[in-house]
């Protein structure tokens, strides 16, 4: 059995060259790559066949990243993030220090705090935000586990994480609100 360490250490090799990853997250199996990169944001959307004018959720290890890649934090933000007791992303009225291509058009991003050892640490360890979008492509039904995957979008990615860390996905999409700097609440998806 592979090492989480190890996994981690490949996948941030990974990352930093600009690669996509296929690994799990606390929700459902996702593609990701560098936040910040947007060549490798540019492949997700080719990967998913996906126009990129719809805007990505980016996973944050903790608040602190989040308060580097927003220009302003909605005071309720973190209360909402802390006293959830699901999967929830959270938009955010602007996005800085990513991709253009990550952001929607207004300039809001959506951000997760994942709720799942391997990813927190895979962040933390990677130092930068990394993209979460479902290993599908566009159009059909989210990968619930590793099997679930399409064999298109497997052999598209640099690196597949080994399917036994998928431990404590629920296998359900994140809910998902969206905050105003008033406080303003939208609910996208529950």
């Amino acid at each position: 059995m592979i090492q989480r360490k190890e996994q981690i250490d490949e996948a941030i090799k990974v990352l930093k060259a600009g690669g996509i990853l296929l690994y799990p997250t606390d929700t459902i199996w996702g593609i990701g790559c560098d936040a910040t990169n947007g060549k490798a944001v540019e492949r997700i959307f080719e990967i998913k066949q996906r126009a990129d004018s719809k805007s990505l959720i980016i996973l944050a290890c903790d608040m602190d990243m989040v308060a580097r890649y927003v220009r302003e934090i909605p005071e309720m933000a973190v209360t909402v993030d802390s006293l959830s007791d699901k999967p929830i992303t959270i938009i955010y009225p602007e996005g800085i220090n990513l991709a253009s291509n990550v952001t929607a058009e207004d300039g809001s991003i959506a951000i997760r705090i994942p709720r799942n050892d391997f990813c927190v640490e895979l962040v933390r360890r990677f130092g930068r935000p990394i993209v979460s979008t479902s290993a599908n492509v566009s159009g059909t039904p989210a990968p619930r586990r590793y099997q679930d995957i399409p064999d298109s979008v497997k052999a598209a990615v640099n690196l597949s994480v080994d399917p036994s860390f998928d431990q404590g996905a629920t296998g359900k999409a994140s809910s998902i609100i969206k905050l105003g700097l008033h406080n303003e609440v939208q609910v996208i998806r529950e």
